[in-house]
């Protein structure tokens, strides 16, 4: 993406009223108003809240949004040119229960209050193979941590994947810490009984890698 159509997207950002652009100071100094408050003054209806952590062009986010009006949904990255699409989406379709969030991962307790979030989605993360960038893998030990304080008690996680080291990886720390595993598939599309919002949405780099007979892998899991 070229440099003058990332700033066209990012100004573009600034102008809809379904995306929101916190400065990091403001989360960390506990000055963000919205946190706590996101069905009362985002989306104005109280509903389960959604989060989807890393959500790249938006896809998942808007179209699990479009299957369940009853849910309030967040697409969380700090890729703002990446959802731009999303967002764009989202309002050419008129789709209010959908939205998104400019930040890091690591500051998700600082933008939502504890136990205001229902369910996460983690779709594609980047697994972050190498030992030195196991901090950034969006399912170790300290992010299991900060979603706990912003889940619900029965609040689940869904990790969705094509990586099979990433999958191994969340499924040897969630059985080692004693969090519970509700369910788990090495490959949602071949094996049956796969949930069908694991397979009735696919993101655009899925039906690449699908393309290319690449396993999907998925989790559904809650934090203890």
């Amino acid at each position: 993406m070229g440099s003058k159509n990332k700033l066209r997207r990012f100004k573009e950002n600034e102008t809809f009223s379904n995306v929101v652009q916190p400065t990091r100071e403001a989360l960390v100094d506990h000055q963000f108003e919205l946190k706590g408050q996101w069905n009362a003054s985002f989306f104005k209806k109280e509903q389960p809240l959604v989060l989807e952590l890393g959500c790249g062009k938006g896809e998942y986010s808007v179209a699990l949004a479009k299957k369940y009006p009853n849910k309030n949904f967040i697409g969380v990255d700090i890729k703002g040119a990446r959802f731009w699409r999303g967002a764009k989406t989202a309002l050419e379709e008129n789709i209010p229960n959908v939205g998104f969030l400019r930040t890091q991962i690591e500051l998700i307790d600082h933008a939502f209050a504890a136990h205001e979030v229902a369910e996460i989605w983690i779709t594609f993360p980047d697994p972050q193979i190498k030992y030195k960038r196991t901090k950034h893998r969006m399912t170790n030990a300290a992010f299991l941590e900060r979603y706990k304080t912003i889940l619900k008690p029965d609040g689940v996680v869904n990790l969705k994947t094509d990586s099979e080291f990433m999958h191994g990886y969340t499924l040897g720390l969630l059985h080692g810490a004693g969090h519970e595993v509700l369910y788990a598939n090495h490959n949602v599309y071949k094996q049956e009984g796969s949930p069908e919002e694991v397979t009735s949405i696919q993101t655009f780099y899925e039906s690449q890698y699908l393309e290319q007979n690449k396993p999907i892998t998925y989790i559904r899991f809650k934090i203890k």
